[in-house]
């Protein structure tokens, strides 16, 4: 199946009437929102497409070929965006847009060990080349760690009897799939309108890959190179990434925020991608 980006029109409308000369995609996925930007804005000269999953920018590859000689490839978190840019000699850049969390491709990749559908090796890392797997985090950690994880990245309030359970468990044999990880969780945690162990999950792909840590960082760095007049565009799935981000653009008095509420999909949309509806969209000026 093809990947769907996530409001896309809104996307492409958040940078309408912007001079955007150079453009710096952080998670650009598949390349559908990039393929958009590029094509509404045939004045870039520099679209620097950036992503820490090699599967995604091989994709990408594809998708943008049309665009070759004005596309960068960045492989690498966009959290290191002031890095990136030094290199390069840019000193600023019109427009920035990221598309945070897990992608569908990759809760797709049952071999990723996102998604709890299959049975994986829990590995959850957005790049595979580097840092600790789920399953080394699960091995490692001490029982308030695990449990002050799943409360935090996780909003789990079981967040207790899931870690006990855990460290229970891990000292008669190590939990390194998702279908033993399951096998842990499914007696402690309750049932409910949502998979049990969702929460869970999501904590420890957020640890495993220092989601919100990179986040501000990659934020920071944005809006310190955002030109006058540039935009900020930034697609979030949950609450903790949404705060992180509203407080952030709300309290800079160089960013005037264009939307008082976040922009989300349209039920249209959201029956055609369901993933489309815990998406919000928040987008800023520098002033």
């Amino acid at each position: 199946m093809d990947h769907i980006p996530v409001l896309l029109s809104e996307v492409v409308l958040g940078f309408e009437g912007v001079p955007l000369k150079v453009f710096f995609d952080g998670t650009v996925g598949a390349g559908g929102h990039a393929a958009a930007i590029l094509e509404a804005h045939p004045e870039i000269t520099h679209y620097l497409a950036c992503d820490r999953d090699e599967t995604s920018l091989a994709m990408a590859k594809e998708r943008l070929k049309p665009w070759w000689e004005k596309v960068e490839w960045i492989f690498g978190p966009f959290a290191d965006i002031e890095r990136y840019l030094k290199e390069r000699k840019i000193g600023s850049i019109d427009g920035f847009l990221i598309d945070i969390g897990v992608s569908s491709m990759q809760l797709d990749d049952l071999s990723r060990g996102f998604s709890f559908r299959g049975d994986a090796f829990l590995d959850m890392r957005m790049d595979r080349s580097r840092g600790e797997t789920a399953a080394d985090l699960i091995a490692r950690l001490r029982e308030d760690e695990l449990a002050r994880i799943f409360f935090e990245y996780g909003e789990e309030f079981r967040s207790r009897a899931a870690a006990k359970a855990i460290v229970t468990a891990r000292k008669k044999r190590a939990i390194e799939t998702t279908k033993e990880l399951l096998s842990v969780l499914e007696p402690v945690l309750r049932k409910g309108k949502i998979h049990f162990a969702t929460k869970v999950f999501q904590a420890l792909r957020i640890a495993v890959n220092d989601e919100l840590g990179q986040l501000k960082q990659g934020l920071d760095g944005a809006i310190s190179h955002l030109s006058f007049g540039g935009r900020l565009a930034v697609i979030s799935f949950h609450s903790l990434e949404d705060r992180i981000v509203k407080w952030r653009i709300k309290e800079d008095p160089h960013l005037e925020v264009l939307h008082k509420k976040p922009l989300e999909a349209s039920l249209e949309e959201c029956k055609k991608n369901p993933r489309a509806r815990s998406a919000k969209l928040r987008i800023a000026k520098k002033v």
